[in-house]
């Protein structure tokens, strides 16, 4: 019976897998159409366990570039992606 539950709780463990990413405000301070690029500056972004800052990210939908200009306000989420901090959603803010 203990095995069972140490194997049920390992499970539930993986399961739970990286923290999710949360939506961060941020505004927009550049962007690298070329390079598939935005710097963003930001407040803190839990699941990566960072304060806010200004620094760029790549982005994981180029196409996301098209929907935000130079001094927007925005909500993004950014994960690790491949080793590289990438957004992997971004919306202007409401």
């Amino acid at each position: 019976m203990r095995k069972i539950a140490a194997l049920a709780t390992l499970l539930m463990t993986i399961a739970a897998g990286p923290a999710l990413a949360a939506p961060v405000d941020g505004q927009v301070t550049k962007i690298d159409d070329a390079q598939g690029k935005i710097t963003l500056k930001h407040g803190p972004i839990t699941n990566l366990e960072m304060d806010g800052m200004t620094m760029v990210f790549a982005v994981a939908d180029p196409a996301a570039l098209k929907t935000v200009k130079v001094g927007d306000k925005v909500k993004f989420e950014a994960d690790r992606v491949n080793g590289r901090l990438t957004v992997t959603k971004i919306e202007k803010s409401k």
